[in-house]
């Protein structure tokens, strides 16, 4: 059944037999006779097939979530029976929150590639409510997150914490100011990210702090397209000191010393809250630490919510 449920996913999501076979090295009809094989099996049809395109139905819609926790589950069990045998290897399924993914998370890849090279790392890039929902439903081993984000299925470890400012272009007429009015600071747009993000939970409180919640937004789902905005002269930002440390080297951004900044946030490791763990996501785990006691400061307390 295990083959059957993995034909199924690639087709749906690759919503084409053809290009299905191909990824999955098998032949068409082949693919075609396991997807009938599950739909005898579940008594109903799954897909809607026409010469234009593959969809799923209602219930292939159910077969398909179900199909992807369960391929999960079942590649970690097989992970699980490696680790006792001493031999570390499969895939790691590991999200990580923009922040962290784009500036943290390379550095502690490259090297858990280089030590344990029958390990195969997947990355899973979201805010960190995205990343933190895709545990609680097992589809990733371990997350990375910037937020307080939390569920009673998830096992929260602070591992760090991290040093936010607001930031502007040097350009800008507020740079030039000592102390900046809050006045000010209701005039110009605000360059955030979206809703979910931990990187907007800490604007909205920082806006919260300063009494400034009605300014204008400007929503990006990106820490690029923001870093970028505001060096046009779009507005201010908030964002993690190991967002903009290659700006600031350049000058292409400037700290704005706005009241209530700095402030510190917690990043966290979230994981599954099952006892259950493969040695690639303790091998990561440990990785990472060796990271932040050379880079930051760690913080060390499991929480369970």
């Amino acid at each position: 059944m295990e083959q059957s449920l993995m034909v199924f996913v690639k087709v749906v999501e690759k919503r084409n037999f053809s290009k299905a076979a191909e990824e999955l090295h098998m032949t068409q009809p082949a693919v075609s006779q396991y997807i009938q094989a599950l739909e005898r099996e579940m008594g109903v049809k799954l897909l809607e097939r026409t010469n234009k395109y593959v969809r799923v139905n209602p219930f292939g819609e159910i077969v398909y979530t179900f199909a992807k926790e369960i391929l999960t589950l079942h590649g970690k069990m097989k992970r699980l029976i490696d680790d006792r045998l001493n031999r570390p290897s499969g895939d790691i399924k590991i999200g990580a929150s923009y922040t962290i993914g784009e500036y943290v998370l390379p550095s502690v890849i490259t090297k858990l590639r280089h030590r344990f090279p029958r390990i195969n790392p997947k990355v899973t890039i979201g805010n960190s409510e995205k990343i933190s929902e895709m545990i609680a439903e097992n589809l990733l081993d371990v997350g990375l997150i910037e937020s307080n984000y939390k569920r009673k299925e998830l096992t929260v470890i602070p591992f760090a914490k991290d040093t936010l400012h607001a930031f502007i272009s040097p350009a800008h007429p507020l740079a030039q100011m000592d102390t900046i009015p809050i006045e000010e600071l209701k005039k110009v747009p605000w360059i955030v990210r979206e809703k979910g993000s931990g990187t907007r939970e800490a604007a909205d409180q920082l806006l919260h702090f300063l009494g400034i919640e009605e300014v204008e937004l400007m929503e990006f789902g990106s820490t690029q397209v923001i870093k970028e905005s505001v060096e046009a002269g779009l507005g201010i930002t908030i964002l993690s000191e190991w967002a903009v440390r290659k700006e600031l080297a350049l000058r292409t951004l400037t700290i704005l010393p706005v009241l209530h900044t700095p402030f510190s946030r917690t990043f966290s490791i979230v994981k599954p809250e099952s006892s259950y763990e493969t040695k690639a996501v303790s091998l990561f785990t440990d990785l990472l630490f060796e990271k932040i006691e050379r880079d930051i400061a760690p913080i060390g307390k499991t929480i369970k919510e």
